[in-house]
């Protein structure tokens, strides 16, 4: 019985020390592959434009198979949120046909996805989607810094562990906190958003503590830029703190990024002088975010080794759509496909967004009679959700108001002074207009260098405006123009509402306005009328119960025939600089000339 133990316990040791040894030359190749900001782009179709594309997850899966039939890898599949937003796809099995298993879920499930970040459009598509959705995916769907007010534990998993050839991974999602500052209550109800950098902290010793991980990667859907939006690397909740939490939180081999669609791959170090590798892809699905490390067991320690990491973006237009994907997925494409096609009135002329960065254009005035008409509100606030689009004379289909207005927002009626109002309107001039010198001066204000030239993006060679389009906001419903010749905050002049009747700075007025910008996005209502954000809610006379677009596809189905007009009031002075800037930015912006003025009388009574 003795020598029996002895073999036993020798054969046990044998097999331990071949265990080990075999440990210590092993060697695994561990390739992780990010998307992250697909907003909907599931086949290479553009269905909103009704043209082929060169980017989807039909050739993100082609990629991942490739990388998959390598055997000298293993490989790991993570999304980084904002996915079932942004197309036609998307909202379809968002809103119109909630029966089937989402499609999306179906193409990540069939992909074979390891985990996922929730990003907050996700969030904007509201309780019954989001909670829908992540029953029906097989991966889980994380967000640490997204708790839930009742039991004070994450809402979604707040981590996952992922074993591949004996190494344990860690992978830590967290998304912006920055989803109440643009999204109605009732869309993350009974959610709170946590700083991501605090958040990390608290998890990153937790999983050390109770997973002893080998490696350590953030799946973080927010931006690199921590200054975007005048934030600070102080600010609270800061909307864009991915690099923040790399090179603050000790532990991070790789942070992957989103949010921000500006692709990166960069290492930095963190306050131990650990390089952290950080990865984002562009939007689309039209790269994909790759990190390769390499990990060895070391014997003496008995513990896993990294060797090497390295970052790479692949390019998916170089990969061919997978024809297993395309076939699986044809029959929802071609329901999605008639969905759109779906006729609903006809506009009596072509109407163009490119007018709306200059001054009061058809496009953007078509949104606000809309808004009017449906709210009976006295004023409306609205901006350009398109750069670069134009909706052509004739028939209207539904996937002309994906261009016409380009998210699912709902319509706020709020209250509002006068002294807020043109408050406001300072505020969204004074980010959206130069402080003209002379006629020769430039109209829209453009981003400058240290040396005070107009920055150019290195991607696309294009001028870069000091704030995003989407963030232009104009009036209807008053009578008023704007000095671009006077500094920010003085360039307002309101001299009636267009009824005829008096505006007064301290009489309340209701005014119409999306539910991101009546949130609080952009900072027009809290830093330019100086708002609390927390006094927002208070303001709020009535809301929409779906999203602003439904409300449009119906009015127009009910009027049948619209003619587009200019019905805002507002012009800007001195008119001769407004035309000189007007066609010297037109071509700087859009690379042509910018067509004739039609010559817009504007008197206002300044009685």
């Amino acid at each position: 019985m003795f020598k029996l133990k002895i073999a036993k316990g020798l054969f046990f040791l044998l097999i331990s020390a071949l265990f080990s040894g075999f440990l210590s030359a092993q060697t695994v190749n561990i390739k992780l592959i990010e998307t992250s900001d697909v907003h909907g782009a599931l086949l290479p179709y553009d269905l909103t434009n009704d043209l082929q594309r060169t980017s989807s997850l039909a050739q993100v899966h082609s990629y991942v198979i490739s990388q998959r039939s390598l055997r000298d890898q293993e490989v790991i599949l993570l999304d980084n949120g904002d996915l079932i937003q942004g197309d036609p796809m998307s909202y379809y099995y968002n809103f119109e046909d909630t029966t089937v298993t989402h499609v999306f879920a179906d193409a990540l499930n069939f992909m074979g996805y390891d985990a996922a970040t929730i990003g907050n459009h996700d969030i904007e598509t509201g309780h019954a989607v989001y909670d829908k959705f992540r029953r029906e995916i097989k991966f889980p769907w994380l967000a640490a810094n997204a708790v839930n007010i009742k039991t004070n534990e994450p809402y979604f998993e707040p981590y996952t562990i992922i074993e591949k050839k004996g190494v344990r991974i860690a992978v830590l999602g967290l998304t912006t906190p920055g989803v109440p500052n643009w999204l109605p209550k009732k869309l993350w109800l009974g959610i709170r958003f946590n700083d991501m950098i605090e958040s990390a902290r608290m998890w990153v010793e937790i999983i050390k503590e109770n997973e002893k991980p080998d490696l350590l990667i953030g799946l973080f859907h927010s931006g690199v830029d921590y200054t975007y939006g005048g934030e600070t690397a102080d600010t609270y909740r800061n909307e864009n703190a991915a690099q923040l939490v790399a090179e603050q939180v000790p532990g991070f081999d790789v942070v992957f990024v989103g949010h921000d669609h500006s692709g990166w791959n960069f290492k930095t170090k963190n306050i131990t002088n650990d390089e952290v590798l950080i990865l984002g892809p562009l939007s689309k699905a039209r790269t994909v975010a790759v990190a390769n490390i390499q990990m060895t067991f070391d014997s003496t320690t008995n513990k896993w080794k990294k060797n090497s990491s390295a970052g790479e973006i692949v390019e998916t237009k170089d990969y061919k759509p997978d024809d297993h994907f395309m076939s699986k997925f044809l029959l929802n494409f071609n329901i999605v496909k008639n969905y759109v096609n779906k006729p609903l009135g006809q506009i009596s002329k072509t109407i163009s967004s490119r007018e709306s960065m200059f001054g009061p254009s058809e496009f953007v005035d078509l949104i606000h009679s809309i808004q009017l008409d449906i709210t009976g509100a006295d004023i409306s606030f609205t901006s350009p959700l398109t750069f670069n689009t134009a909706i052509d004379e004739g028939w209207l289909y539904i996937k002309d108001f994906f261009r016409i207005y380009h998210y699912e927002n709902y319509l706020y009626t709020m209250a509002l002074s006068g002294r807020e109002i043109k408050d406001y309107l300072e505020f969204s001039y004074g980010n959206w207009m130069n402080q003209m010198m002379d006629e020769n001066d430039h109209l829209i204000r453009f981003a400058k260098d240290k040396n005070g030239e107009i920055k150019f993006s290195a991607r696309y060679n294009t001028p870069e405006t000091e704030e995003r389009f989407y963030n232009y906001s104009s009036a209807a419903g008053i009578d008023y123009e704007v000095d671009v010749s006077m500094p920010i905050g003085k360039r307002i002049a309101i001299f009636s509402l267009s009824d005829g009747s008096a505006f007064h700075l301290d009489s309340i007025y209701s005014v119409t306005i999306n539910s991101y910008r009546g949130s609080g996005g952009g900072g027009h209502l809290n830093r330019g009328a100086g708002i609390p954000k927390e006094e927002l809610p208070n303001r709020i006379i009535a809301s929409t119960e779906m999203d602003f677009r439904y409300y449009m596809t119906s009015w127009i189905e009910e009027k049948r025939t619209i003619n587009p007009e200019i019905i805002s009031a507002w012009k800007v002075l001195p008119e001769s600089w407004w035309e000189k800037g007007r066609e010297k930015d037109y071509k700087l912006l859009f690379g042509s000339e910018a067509p004739a003025l039609e010559k817009q009388s504007i008197e206002f009574d300044y009685k």
